[in-house]
């Protein structure tokens, strides 16, 4: 299969930013839709994109894509798809599934006839009637969407957010991909400082300084395609090599990380350890009343407690106002906050220069963008997507 075509699927918001990331790694042929990106490319793209996708949750194999308005349709079409091309006969093939407005709302009956068709199909290849499933594993999805079924393989297995350096988890942690979305967005280059104030765990300095470095978020795991006949081991290992040359370890970052809370920031320098990148950060035991620079012209970049629990909306909203009178003594900053609550900006005393709808799970949020002014022209240079305004822009 010299040209499959695969799908980066992403959290809603999050598209255009993994198309971004996609077309980065050289692939052309990008189509953007609600919750996924699709691109065509050859067996290298399964490696590379798994490696270096920061903001996509996984990375698919696209089988098919039809109409399906019963299980007699879903069967047949779904036996014409050419499984046998990547699942080998001892391959452990689980169906799962998913229905929205369609007339086929059963998911189970639904896995259970795209199971059978693929055993139908996969007879006809091998000449045998019974499977062991003992070997690697292509976990295949039926995902029905007004009436029209896709078809496809993970080739990620755990999600791309699993970088393998968190081991441990703070309360309510957010997760690596939306980190880096959130870091993307924001435009934030390497040679300009970073902070965020609010740091928990750590995730968001610690995906800073892998964006920096350059380093592959995948770099540190295992993929479940690693395991795939129809994949070379050699392609993996271009990929990671790929990878590692790619690195810029010796560029020395300006981030900082500081908390209230002693014990998540041992999180944190733990799990930047894990990182590979625990000399990049300062950490910072540190209220938010106290936080002070020298620096100029740098990001802050935080994902505040919401509130969601009524108990604890009065010190969130205490907390928001001191935010706007600590922020609005950094007056070169820019600052990038995500959060749910309907009224942040009222309470940090500023109007956002944009906003941008995402989700922190299940959590409808706000990624509210305040642009600081340009450092002078002989110390930078401008992004090419930057107004004439004079500010920075997300």
């Amino acid at each position: 299969m010299s040209n499959i075509e695969l799908i980066a699927t992403a959290t809603f918001g999050l598209e255009a930013v993994v198309a971004r990331e996609v077309r980065e790694l050289g692939y052309t042929d990008v189509n953007v839709e609600n919750g996924r990106v699709t691109f065509k490319a050859s067996e290298s793209a399964v490696c590379r994109a798994n490696l270096w996708l920061r903001s996509a949750d996984r990375v698919l194999v696209k089988m098919g894509e039809f109409p399906a308005l019963s299980f007699e349709e879903l069967f047949e079409k779904t036996r014409t798809l050419p499984w046998p091309d990547l699942l080998p006969e001892d391959a452990n093939f689980p169906v799962q599934g998913k229905s929205i407005n369609s007339q086929l709302f059963s998911v189970s009956d639904c896995q259970a006839i795209v199971k059978k068709a693929v055993v139908e199909k996969m007879k006809q290849q091998y000449r045998r009637q019974w499977f062991e499933e003992t070997g690697p594993r292509y976990t295949i999805e039926v995902a029905l969407l007004k009436n029209v079924a896709t078809l496809t393989i993970d080739t990620s297995g755990a999600g791309l957010h699993k970088r393998g350096y968190r081991k441990l988890s703070s309360a309510a942690p957010l997760k690596e991909t939306l980190a880096a979305a959130m870091i993307n967005l924001s435009r934030w280059r390497p040679d300009r400082a970073l902070i965020d104030p609010l740091c928990g765990s750590g995730t968001i300095p610690i995906e800073a300084a892998l964006i920096g470095l350059n380093m592959a978020p995948g770099i540190g795991r295992e993929f479940a395609a690693e395991k795939w006949p129809f994949i070379p081991a050699r392609l993996w290992q271009e990929a990671r090599q790929e990878a590692r040359d790619a690195a810029r370890p010796q560029l020395k970052l300006n981030l900082q990380g500081t908390d209230i809370d002693r014990d998540v920031l041992s999180l944190a320098r733990y799990h930047a350890r894990l990182a590979g990148v625990e000399q990049q950060i300062h950490w910072q035991q540190l209220p938010l009343s106290e936080l002070r620079t020298r620096q100029k012209y740098g990001y802050i970049i935080c994902n505040p407690p919401y509130g969601q629990r009524l108990e604890d909306l009065p010190s969130v909203e205490r907390l928001y106002r001191e935010m706007g009178k600590v922020f609005q003594s950094l007056d070169t900053w820019s600052f990038y906050v995500l959060t749910s609550h309907p009224n942040f900006e009222k309470l940090f005393s500023r109007r956002a220069d944009k906003k941008r709808k995402l989700y922190n799970g299940r959590i409808q949020c706000n990624f509210y963008q305040f642009y600081g002014p340009r450092p002078p022209r002989k110390s930078y240079l401008p992004a090419p997507d930057e107004n004439s305004t004079g500010r920075e822009t997300g």
